[in-house]
């Protein structure tokens, strides 16, 4: 009788150490499988395309589905680049189109007011001059409004001219500084820098463009560049209304405006813009100001490719 029990006993105990044997084998299992799934995910955050065992194995048909994930992202990820693309080249072009007929009705509209003496008739003609510069300044907004959405800020940067990009900038505004009379100053090197040319002109072109806005008419704005070992400095330097100190932090947010700019035309984008364009090309800017004192906007570009 007693060995009948030990042998009971024995037979539990055997049982007891089997099943926590096929337990700790199964949970081991579970865990290969779950750090096999992780390390899997890894590889696919990482761009790495997933070795495949083609067998009736879990982790077999785990690693197909991940990759036919893998792949069909890709294709939407092409599909919606190339969708930007189309619609940056629109947007573009649609500028490009509409800037010139702008720019003509308004010339026309000032020559008129010339020729013209009598009042109705003056009057017209700077009401067309008016109004066409007003459709001007929102196609310009709307323009950076729809530019500003990163994906569709896509630099390819590279070794370009300094001097070339200010050039084009300036002559962007040239119209603008005549019609306050304000005199661009630019001082011209041999600097080269690494960045995307047609965005960093908009980069300046903004710039310039905020600088002409809030200074008085007949001021100066002076452009200047140092050279430093990484990086090129471009300082516009204007004297106008300038930043109050307590919002200077603020100015580069998307649709931001200074609380002594409300008079003024604008939606607080072009700022937001520059920063975004300088910093996808290892860039940035800086903004020194005061109340009534006119501001100096540095911007940074890189000298080296990266």
């Amino acid at each position: 009788m007693r060995i009948y029990i030990i042998s009971i006993i024995s037979i539990i105990i055997l049982n007891v150490i089997i099943i926590s044997l096929v337990i700790r084998w199964y949970r081991n299992n579970i865990l290969r499988q779950y750090n096999n799934f992780l390390n899997k995910a890894d590889e696919i955050l990482s761009g790495k395309p997933i070795d495949i065992m083609y067998d009736e194995s879990i982790d077999s048909a785990i690693s197909e589905r991940l990759n036919r994930i893998v792949e069909i992202s890709r294709m939407q990820k092409e599909v919606a680049e190339e969708e930007r693309d189309i619609i940056k080249s629109l947007l573009s072009n649609i500028s490009h189109q509409i800037r010139t007929p702008l720019t003509n009705i308004t010339l026309y509209a000032g020559l008129l007011k010339d020729e013209v003496k009598e009042s109705s008739a003056f009057r017209l003609a700077d009401k067309i001059e008016k109004n066409a510069e007003k459709l001007e300044f929102f196609m310009k907004e709307l323009l950076k409004s729809s530019y500003a959405e990163q994906e569709i800020i896509s630099v390819k940067p590279k070794i370009v001219e300094l001097d070339k990009v200010m050039k084009k900038s300036c002559q962007s505004v040239e119209l603008d500084a005549m019609k306050k009379n304000i005199h661009v100053s630019s001082e011209y090197t041999n600097y080269k820098v690494f960045a995307d040319l047609k965005w960093t002109e908009e980069v300046f072109t903004n710039i310039i463009e905020n600088a002409i806005k809030y200074s008085p008419n007949g001021t100066e704005i002076i452009i200047k560049s140092i050279l430093y070992e990484s990086f090129v400095c471009v300082q516009i330097i204007d004297n106008g209304i300038g930043i109050p100190e307590q919002e200077q932090g603020k100015i580069f947010q998307r649709f931001y405006r200074g609380s002594n700019v409300t008079d003024k035309q604008g939606f607080g984008i072009g700022l937001y813009l520059a920063r975004e364009v300088l910093r996808k090309q290892q860039g940035y800017m800086k903004i020194k100001s005061g109340l009534n004192n006119g501001t100096t906007v540095e911007v940074f570009l890189s000298r080296r490719a990266f």
